[in-house]
């Protein structure tokens, strides 16, 4: 039976909970994932922690901030002046919770967070949903194949 390493491909599925409990993401029944193992898609403490298994095998895995979407960064909050957004669609309405889309340099995608609006100011935070937070995922492999 093959286990999973490298130049292997590999089904499985997966619900990922937060430390309170709290249902994140999941495979749709009937409809695993699918990845290669070292190709960069899954985070590398969730992949380090399949090498190793096999068809059939179910696990509880933890991760750590470290591990996971690393740790919240104070740098990655930024100070915009409100006028920056007039004008921009989805923008109308500015409240705390508001996912809204910036370029960077090289003209990527680079979504942000509005955290708060203080006077003439958006406060933006750019760090991951799930920097800081430990993260649990329980999978079942499906089927590893080269």
């Amino acid at each position: 039976m093959q286990r999973i390493g490298p130049n292997k491909t590999v089904k499985l599925y997966f619900s990922l909970y937060l430390d309170n409990g709290d249902l994140v993401d999941e495979t749709p029944e009937g409809k695993p994932a699918e990845f290669e193992w070292g190709d960069g898609s899954l985070l590398p403490g969730f992949e380090k922690a399949l090498n190793g298994l096999k068809a059939g095998d179910e696990r509880t895995i933890l991760i750590d901030p470290k591990r996971g979407f690393g740790l919240r960064q104070d740098d990655n909050i930024q100070k915009f002046k409100i006028d920056h957004f007039k004008g921009i669609v989805g923008c109308d309405t500015l409240e705390p919770g508001l996912m809204v889309n910036f370029a960077d340099a090289s003209k990527a995608e680079l979504p942000g967070v509005v955290q708060a609006i203080e006077d003439d100011y958006v406060v933006v935070d750019f760090n991951h949903p799930l920097a800081g937070k430990d993260l649990t995922f329980k999978v079942k492999i499906i089927e590893v194949a080269d």
